[in-house]
């Protein structure tokens, strides 16, 4: 039978509209750029720091964290197109003043760049 139909091919109608609280942020990735900002308004009042773009990052270097400068993204394994629109995102490979660094979090989620060097 097709999809939302029943055996006798009537249509099958959802009981309620979604809850404001069931609908889904747009979908927000962090470029490299000069660092810029968003805050958003969480579930409870709360508020969430999310960042749009950003050319810092924490870099753990000999078991400090140390903030160093992105130059570009060299790798993306979501998407091989990311990285060449310079998107950050977790597991991403960059390039830092340091070095070659893996990107650890969800910088989309979470409003910073954390990463560790790859060797």
């Amino acid at each position: 039978m097709a999809y939302g139909r029943k055996i006798s091919g009537g249509r099958y109608h959802k009981q309620r509209k979604s809850k404001k609280y069931e609908l889904h942020n747009p979908e927000r990735h962090t470029q490299l750029g000069e660092t810029k900002t968003k805050q958003l308004r969480a579930r409870g009042g709360h508020t969430k720091t999310i960042i749009l773009k950003t050319n810092v990052a924490n870099v753990m270097v000999k078991g400090k964290a140390k903030q160093v400068k992105i130059t570009n993204v060299e790798e993306t394994h979501a998407n091989r197109f990311y990285a060449r629109q310079n998107r950050l995102m977790k597991g991403a490979l960059i390039i830092t003043e340091a070095g070659k660094a893996r990107i650890t979090n969800r910088p989309s989620q979470e409003g910073q760049v954390n990463a560790i060097l790859v060797q």
